[in-house]
């Protein structure tokens, strides 16, 4: 079976096979597009992890500042579970640090999360600000909005 049958075919059996290859130095028969293309997903993945995360925790930011009335300790738990989980992924991946640093990364997460707090809070979306109140450190600080 070729290296790209067995990829398209079973993706777990690849993936053992590619990683026995690369402990043994079998060079070639490794799957060195599909390696490729899988290891850049890696990497997008933890991105996407990192703004899943930011995106929960300005949602709760912004329902926390415009909903006090409605805070709970579901929202303070959300707020320190995202914040612990933005660290991990930073501490793992010290390399995301620069999207969070990107002014237009964040922002595109911002979005969302207004979006979704709008919806959960059942205020219009103009009630929030259309750009991200919130500088990065802020967000991240565990003393800010508790």
């Amino acid at each position: 079976m070729s290296k790209a049958t067995l990829y398209d075919q079973d993706f777990l059996q690849w993936t053992q096979q590619q990683a026995e290859y690369l402990r043994n130095g079998c060079w070639a028969g490794l799957d060195v597009e599909n390696l490729a293309e899988e290891l850049e997903a890696l990497g997008r993945s933890e991105q996407r992890e990192l703004g899943s995360y930011l995106q929960i925790l300005l949602m709760h930011l912004l329902k926390c500042q415009y909903q006090p009335e409605r805070r709970t300790k579901s929202w303070d738990d959300t707020l320190s579970n995202c914040r612990d989980k933005i660290q991990d992924c930073l501490e793992d991946t010290p390399s995301l640090q620069r999207f969070l640093q990107d002014s237009e990364w964040v922002e595109k997460y911002y979005r969302r999360a207004r979006r979704d707090a709008a919806r959960e809070t059942q205020k219009p979306v103009a009630t929030f600000p259309t750009e991200c109140p919130y500088p990065v450190e802020q967000v991240l600080d565990a003393d800010f909005l508790v």
